[in-house]
């Protein structure tokens, strides 16, 4: 197995993390639908403002919405770009829906690895600790980590507090960085920073491999919002507030 990029996975499974990616993209990108667009509202008073204060045409405010929507999507399968990374370093592997995000072949590790620091309320929070509480007293060489991949600072500490009301402590449940959860899966001190340089090469020779007839799918939303313009001749703006909030005093008259 060749390891030109990185040197504690091989360049089959990188590139295989990337692509699952890739896929997730895809489909985010093709769900996005008017429909899936309108289902928790669009604040078209805010976007107003946007797009007077910010100059910013109606056209290209939608689009940026648009992309927000479908960012919201790929958080989690950047979580999951995670675990498949360090589920590939000798050693380790994935849960793949067992309750664990990563864990040691040899039982003496399990994580929850989450992408960002704030994604979790407190009852979600609590529900963890006692997830990993579990795993910590059932296996007693085992250290349980919750992982924030992008964290407000660098860390390995033990995860003890009060939540919702509670206090919880466990000598081995802890709380890690992105930075040194990579560091003590692979050994590595820098193991993120490695795969952050990488990166960029990586996904150009993953692209590079694609058949060229395979076309991105492209989300309808937009193309259905001008479709209806199209016929009322309203604005964007005005097309999505009537078309979000008819039913209010007076928008069904836009």
């Amino acid at each position: 197995m060749s390891n030109n990029y990185l040197n504690y996975i091989t360049d089959k499974h990188l590139l295989k993390c990337i692509a699952n990616l890739h896929n997730s993209y895809l489909k985010a990108k093709g769900n996005l639908s008017k429909k899936s667009l309108y289902k928790n509202k669009i604040d078209t008073i805010k976007l107003t403002f946007d797009s007077k204060f910010n100059d910013i045409d109606e056209k290209s405010l939608i689009e940026t919405e648009i992309l927000r929507q479908i960012d919201k999507s790929i958080n989690n399968s950047l979580g999951t770009f995670h675990e498949e990374i360090l589920g590939g370093v000798n050693g380790y592997e994935r849960g793949n829906l067992s309750g664990f995000d990563v864990k040691a072949a040899d039982n003496t590790m399990f994580a929850d690895i989450k992408n960002k620091h704030n994604t979790m309320n407190s009852s979600a929070a609590e529900s963890l600790f006692q997830k990993l509480a579990t795993y910590a007293d059932t296996y007693k060489q085992a250290t349980c980590y919750w992982v924030q991949i992008l964290a407000k600072n660098s860390f390995n500490t033990k995860w003890a507090g009060i939540i919702n009301g509670k206090e919880y402590s466990h000598s081995r449940v802890h709380k890690i960085s992105g930075d040194k959860f990579y560091a003590l899966i692979t050994l590595q001190d820098d193991a993120l920073l490695q795969l952050y340089k990488v990166l960029p090469r990586a996904i150009d020779d993953y692209l590079k491999t694609l058949n060229a007839s395979k076309e991105a799918l492209v989300n309808s939303a937009l193309s259905e919002i001008k479709e209806e313009i199209s016929k009322s001749n309203r604005t964007i703006l005005d097309q999505i507030t009537f078309e979000n909030f008819s039913y209010y005093r007076g928008f069904d008259k836009l």
